[in-house]
């Protein structure tokens, strides 16, 4: 078996009309020799803001001298991304050398495994290999029900803010997504919140008296002087002193406070983690496709927010970086999105939209989303290809213009190659 090979059999394994449930990925944990249960965890789950928490922990934690692992959903631009240990992405002789372990074990099951919980799996005896002192796991999705949820209580529990997303999968009301979030939270552990809606903020609550879990508020009070430069953010946060992140967001500083009280949390553990290693591993941290730019003149802006709270969070962004100059938006989104929720929040800043589609099997149709668009009165394009669409948003927005891509985390690579491409 080859990487290519290796790649296609992950791909192929089909996940439609597979009912929910944690059950296939602990038999083929338990076939595989239970790797999970050597492992220490942070498992974070949430709606928007859970990979950049993710990748602050995982930064100050190295920076601690821990050796580490990382797990996030989805990729960005190649695969290897999904697992990483001590800041090193799954080589292709491991990934190979795994998949030709757990194929076979896998094929003997009685009911064949979805393609997360194979990567899960995956990433299990790769951070067992690598002897990963504590694993950042992400959650795929929701929480209870996630592949990742196998694991026995972790060092900590995170749970990031909580909007409307995966509402078919999770429930239609906040509370309804936060239950599903709580999944992750174990009997006597320690958890961490975002905090904000009072109906989410009661769900995990019940869920921590429930199972006897200590539950801590990430504190923004913490935070003053923020600073917003195209080089990165600048905010205060007691008793560290002045924060640096490259993350250019503006809920960053929040993102990096909750990481910050997981951190405190692990501290209190016992885990050695200097004051200077939380603000080192926070200035240090690199995170692609949220909020990132990516040249200049026009300048051009990669964001994965791919839901209402997300694409809110980046015109908030986007007004503070260029108050009220108008912006010419490349969007592509997945089928089942709530469309016009997303765009709500941008239409009074955009200039034009250029629809596009994403090279992703969930993708919607560039024509079926640029006819959504064009019910806001603002002119809209059609990229026959992602490098055409680029190139459109590229002229359209001119020098000195403004350039941002949003609308899926799927479609990062392909707007990345396409705008290599076109300049």
């Amino acid at each position: 078996m080859n990487y290519d090979e290796a790649l296609e059999y992950i791909h192929n394994v089909k996940w439609q009309a597979v009912k929910p449930g944690l059950e296939r990925t602990r038999a083929l944990l338990t076939a595989l020799g239970n790797p999970e249960k050597s492992l220490k965890f942070v498992h974070i789950a949430g709606t928007n803001g859970k990979g950049s928490t993710a990748a602050y922990i995982e930064s100050v934690l190295r920076k601690a001298g821990y050796r580490t692992g990382l797990y996030i959903s989805p990729f960005i631009l190649r695969f290897n991304e999904r697992m990483q240990a001590g800041g090193e992405h799954i080589t292709d002789d491991e990934l190979v050398s795994l998949i030709e372990e757990i194929q076979p074990v896998a094929d003997s099951l009685a009911e064949t495994p979805t393609e997360f919980e194979i990567v899960t799996a995956l990433a299990m005896k790769y951070f067992l290999n690598k002897k990963c002192e504590i694993v950042v796991l992400e959650v795929g999705m929701g929480g209870e029900l996630d592949s990742t949820n196998v694991i026995d209580t972790p060092e900590a529990a995170v749970i990031t803010a909580i909007g409307y997303d995966h509402v078919k999968e999770l429930g239609p009301t906040l509370a309804d997504i936060a239950g599903a979030k709580a999944g992750i939270i174990k009997n006597g552990g320690d958890v961490v919140i975002y905090g904000g809606e009072r109906e989410v903020e009661d769900v995990f609550e019940a869920r921590c008296a429930q199972l006897g879990a200590r539950l801590q508020r990430a504190d923004y009070s913490r935070i003053s002087n923020e600073r917003y430069t195209p080089d990165g953010i600048t905010f205060g946060f007691e008793p560290y002193g002045d924060i640096a992140t490259p993350l250019l967001g503006v809920y960053q500083p929040k993102n990096a406070a909750t990481a910050i009280t997981a951190l405190e949390v692990l501290r209190g553990k016992g885990y050695a983690i200097s004051d200077s290693d939380i603000t080192g591993g926070i200035t240090g941290v690199k995170w692609p496709g949220r909020f990132e730019i990516l040249g200049y003149d026009p300048v051009f802006i990669l964001d994965g927010s791919h839901n209402p709270q997300g694409v809110e969070a980046t015109a908030a962004s986007l007004k503070v970086f260029f108050g009220d100059r108008k912006i010419t938006f490349v969007v592509g989104v997945m089928a089942d999105k709530d469309v016009d929720s997303m765009m709500k929040h941008i239409v009074p800043l955009a200039s034009s939209f250029t629809a596009v589609r994403p090279d992703y099997y969930r993708a919607m149709e560039a024509a079926a989303l640029a006819e959504r668009l064009s019910i806001y009165g603002v002119p809209v394009h059609t990229g026959e290809t992602m490098k055409a669409g680029v190139a459109d948003a590229i002229r359209l927005a001119g020098p000195g213009g403004i350039v941002c891509a949003i609308g899926s985390l799927y479609f990062s690579a392909n707007i990345r190659e396409a705008y290599l491409g076109v300049r």
